[in-house]
């Protein structure tokens, strides 16, 4: 798994169709799984402040919130671009 352990701990505290012991895989649909838009707005919230990065307006859309491995591949990007 590309990711650390907070960033999955996070995501899947959004995604309620997820069971608990099902894993967590790289191109995990997270609509089906159970993300809405609130709970994009909330996660993407919560990912700011976990790993204090800010999502530019262009990594705002759907796309990034499809899988974990896009998630987390635009989040480290734009850690990236702060530093």
């Amino acid at each position: 798994m590309p990711w650390d352990k907070k960033f999955e701990e996070l995501l899947r505290g959004y995604l309620p169709f997820l069971d608990a012991d099902a894993p967590l895989e790289a191109d995990t649909d997270l609509r089906i799984s159970g993300l809405d838009s609130l709970g994009a707005v909330e996660l993407l919230g919560a990912l700011e402040n976990a790993y204090a990065v800010r999502f530019v307006n262009e990594a705002l859309s759907l796309d990034t919130f499809a899988t974990p491995a896009v998630l987390w591949e635009t989040m480290t990007r734009m850690r990236r671009t702060a530093a």
